[in-house]
C-alpha cells in the first residue's frame, strides 16, 4: 500500500512533537491577523506546544468571523494577507466570505482522493458547485495535488453530464453521494455504458445502501468530510473504519456550546484548528456533532479517528416561548464546582411544555440546582440529581422529545 506522504504513518510520539513545533508557529502566525489578535489577546503562542494547551484557548465560531465580515468585509480581519493575495475569493450561505489558493494542495484534498485511489491516469468528473461557492474548486486542487485530469461538470445538466463522461472517458466522479446514482439511472435510460471506477464524496449523506448500490456497478466510493471554512478535515479509506483525521489540521472533541474536551469516545462538537499558513483558523467550531473511535485504522494510517458527520450541535430549542441555548447549559454547570454535566428535556403535557433539567453531581441538592436553572435558563423546572456517568453520551445538552407531526 502506498500512502499520499510519510505524515500518515508517523507515531504519535512523532506526530506530537511535529506539533509541539509547529502550533506555536501557527498561533504566532494568527496573532498578525488583527480579528485574531483581539480574539486570543494575551496568548501567548510559545506556551501553546501541545492539544491540550490549545483547548485553554477561546473557540471561534461562524457567527464570529459573520459578525467581523460584516464590520470588515471580505474575511474580518482573520486572513494573513489582503484580499488580493488569495487566488480565489469565494461566497457561502450567509452569506460569508472564504480565501481560496491554487497552491501546495491548499485545501488538503488530495489526501483523500489519494485514499480513494484517484491519481495519474485517472480523469475525474467534479460535478461539486463552481459558483460562488468552493467546493468545486477544493476537489478540483485536489485532483491537481495527485495528477488527476479534470472535467470541471458542476451540478445539473444530467443529460449533458453523461455525454461528457462517455465521451471523455470519465474514471473518477467528484461529487455529492446521491448525484452519482441520478447519473447512472440517466446513463442507463440512454442506453449510454460509463466507466465509473471510482466516487469520492461529500457534502452529503452516504447511507450503506448507495454505498453498496455503487459497489455492485464496480464503483469504489468512499467520503471526506469538509467545510467550506476549513478544507478537508478527515477522511475515509479503503479500510472504511471511521474517518482519519487529516495531518494538516487538529481535531477537539468539545461539550456543545463550550470549548471544554469531552472524555474519550463522548459524543461532541468537532472544534478545529488549521496548519495552513494563509488562513489559520485556530480553535474553529464547526457546529457539528462526532466523536473519536479507539484505534487506528486497519489501512496503516496512524491519526485519530473520529466517526464522521453526526448531526449538528446547536441545539437551541424554544420552551414555553423561551429559548434555552447550550451556552446557558454550559453556564448551569460552571456554577457549582460538583456539576459533571447537566441534561435539559423538553416535553408536553397535554398542551403545555414541560422542562425538567437532570445534572450529573456528586453533591449538591435539588432546591440550590433548581435556582441557578431559573437564574441561568431563565425558566422554572423539574430538577433531578443523578449519579456521574448516568447520563447519555450521545452528545446532547438539550434533548427535545416534543412531536412535531
Amino acid at each position: 500500500m502506498t500512502y499520499f506522504d510519510k505524515l500518515e504513518t508517523r507515531s504519535s510520539d512523532e506526530r506530537a512533537a511535529d506539533l509541539g513545533r509547529t502550533l506555536p508557529e501557527q498561533i504566532a502566525r494568527a496573532l498578525t491577523a488583527p480579528g485574531f489578535a483581539a480574539h486570543l489577546r494575551g496568548v501567548d503562542p510559545a506556551a501553546v506546544t501541545s492539544v491540550a494547551a490549545l483547548a485553554a484557548l477561546p473557540v471561534l465560531r461562524k457567527s464570529d468571523l459573520t459578525t467581523a465580515q460584516k464590520l470588515h468585509p471580505p474575511f474580518g480581519g482573520f486572513t494573513v494577507k489582503p484580499a488580493s493575495g488569495f487566488a480565489h475569493i469565494f461566497q457561502s450561505p450567509g452569506p460569508i466570505y472564504e480565501p481560496g489558493g491554487v497552491d501546495q494542495d491548499w485545501w488538503r484534498m488530495g489526501r483523500f482522493l489519494h485514499a480513494a485511489g484517484v491519481g495519474a491516469g485517472d480523469v475525474v468528473q467534479n460535478c461539486f458547485g463552481y459558483h460562488l461557492t468552493p467546493a468545486g474548486m477544493i476537489f478540483e486542487n485536489g485532483a491537481r495535488a495527485v495528477g488527476a485530469a479534470v472535467l470541471p461538470a458542476g451540478t445539473g445538466q444530467t443529460e449533458l453530464q453523461v455525454t461528457a463522461a462517455r465521451d471523455v472517458g470519465a474514471t473518477a466522479y467528484a461529487g455529492t453521494p446521491d448525484y452519482l446514482k441520478v447519473i447512472l439511472d440517466k446513463a442507463d435510460a440512454m442506453g449510454v455504458q460509463l466507466g465509473f471506477k471510482k466516487a469520492a464524496v461529500g457534502g452529503g449523506a452516504l447511507f450503506p445502501s448507495l454505498r453498496q448500490e455503487y459497489a455492485d456497478r464496480g464503483i469504489s466510493c468512499l467520503q471526506c468530510y469538509a467545510t467550506a471554512d476549513l478544507g478537508n478535515i478527515a477522511y475515509e479509506s479503503a479500510a472504511m473504519e471511521g474517518m482519519i483525521v487529516d495531518e494538516h489540521v487538529i481535531v477537539e472533541i468539545v461539550t456543545p456550546g463550550t470549548g471544554t474536551p469531552v472524555a474519550p469516545g463522548e459524543v461532541g462538537e468537532v472544534v478545529v484548528t488549521t496548519l495552513n499558513p494563509d488562513y489559520p483558523l485556530i480553535r474553529f467550531a464547526t457546529g457539528d456533532l462526532s466523536a473519536v473511535m479507539e484505534g487506528t485504522s486497519p489501512c496503516g494510517r496512524t491519526n485519530t479517528r473520529i466517526k464522521g458527520w453526526m448531526g449538528r450541535a446547536d441545539q437551541t430549542t424554544k420552551i414555553k416561548g423561551m429559548f434555552v441555548r447550550p451556552e446557558q447549559v454550559a453556564q448551569l454547570v460552571d456554577r457549582h464546582d460538583e456539576i459533571v454535566k447537566a441534561r435539559v428535556i423538553a416535553s408536553r403535557e397535554g398542551e403545555m411544555d414541560v422542562m425538567r433539567v437532570q445534572i450529573e453531581a456528586t453533591g449538591g441538592d435539588e432546591i440550590s440546582y433548581a435556582r441557578s436553572v431559573m437564574d441561568v435558563l431563565k425558566l422554572k423546572g423539574a430538577v433531578s440529581v443523578v449519579a456521574p456517568g448516568s447520563l447519555p453520551k450521545d452528545g446532547l445538552v438539550i434533548e427535545d422529545q416534543r412531536s412535531y407531526d
